[in-house]
């Protein structure tokens, strides 16, 4: 186990070339899960817990780590099952979403992989709405799910979705109209969260799943003689996706002539170990912690200024 915390702490910094490390870990039974490597501050045995009255279910309790009260959530209840005894017999990976730090009680932690993320696939169409899954992959022939974390978040947490007054003027507002931004978010919570987001903007979207999506997307515009940049204000886009992350998607589109002048964000949960300068070396124009609707919409209503 010490071995797996040391290499979780070695690795956060890794920015790969569309690939990615998982953590590999399991619940209750023999399933495995996945978390991305970027997302964990460390791996410990479950310390001891102080329950919060009148809290979600989910959240088991907190726990005082290095001076921080991290508030700790039980993945296998989140998900639907029973749920894991918390016990020096398990353990809590110590994550940072969306610049909130929390961490997930899982039964055990196995290994660290490097993969590809075109190994990574959304969910096998056929699983419904309801499921906690952002995608699968395989290793060694076992199929391992990663679990939607955005989804658990919001329904533990819930944050606000609503923009402050001021931020949209009405002018802007009704020049929003005439106007599309593209979205990619493997998330269906975040793809949502976004959509409303800039709908209350007044833009359209258009809202895609992965990567690999979102480029096939763009090369049928530009095969149909249309002009990305002229068709959309600006592409907002998730960097973790399956088939294709959103760093990879930039430097596609940047190496694309046809393409390239597209106005492009990175939109992520990367917060703790987001490495600016991979995003300029990728050639995205700017980036943006998930979520902050002002932030988010502020961004629209800059681009609308420069561009109508």
């Amino acid at each position: 186990m010490a071995g797996v915390m040391d290499s979780v702490n070695q690795r956060t910094q890794l920015v790969g070339q569309n690939r990615l490390e998982l953590l590999l870990f399991r619940l209750n039974g023999k399933q495995l899960y996945g978390i991305n490597v970027f997302k964990v501050r460390e791996v410990l045995q479950c310390p001891k817990l102080t329950v919060l009255p009148k809290s979600n279910p989910v959240v088991r309790g907190v726990a005082n780590i290095r001076g921080a009260t991290i508030p700790i959530l039980d993945l296998d209840m989140a998900t639907g099952s029973v749920g894991l005894e918390a016990s020096t017999d398990t353990f809590v990976i110590i994550t940072e979403y969306n610049t909130k730090i929390q961490g997930f009680l899982v039964h055990s932690v196995e290994r660290i992989v490097n993969m590809n993320w075109e190994e990574i696939h959304p969910p096998p169409k056929g699983t419904g709405r309801d499921h906690y899954l952002t995608a699968v992959t395989r290793v060694d022939n076992q199929l391992v799910e990663i679990i939607d974390v955005e989804k658990i978040l919001a329904e533990v947490a819930p944050t606000s979705e609503a923009i402050s007054v001021g931020v949209v003027d009405e002018e802007t507002h009704s020049k929003a109209v005439s106007l599309r931004v593209l979205t990619v978010d493997d998330s269906s919570v975040a793809r949502k969260q976004v959509t409303r987001c800039l709908q209350t903007v007044g833009v359209e979207v258009v809202a895609l799943n992965d990567g690999r999506q979102a480029l096939e997307y763009l090369r049928n515009l530009v095969d149909d003689g249309k002009r990305p940049e002229e068709e959309f204000l600006m592409l907002i886009s998730d960097i973790e996706m399956p088939e294709m992350d959103g760093y990879t998607l930039t430097a596609e589109i940047r190496s694309d002539p046809r393409m390239q002048k597209l106005h492009v964000i990175l939109h992520t949960s990367l917060s703790g170990v987001f490495n600016q300068a991979m995003v300029k070396k990728v050639g995205a124009d700017d980036f943006l912690a998930k979520f902050r609707p002002d932030d988010l919409a502020a961004r629209v209503v800059d681009r609308i200024k420069a561009a109508v």
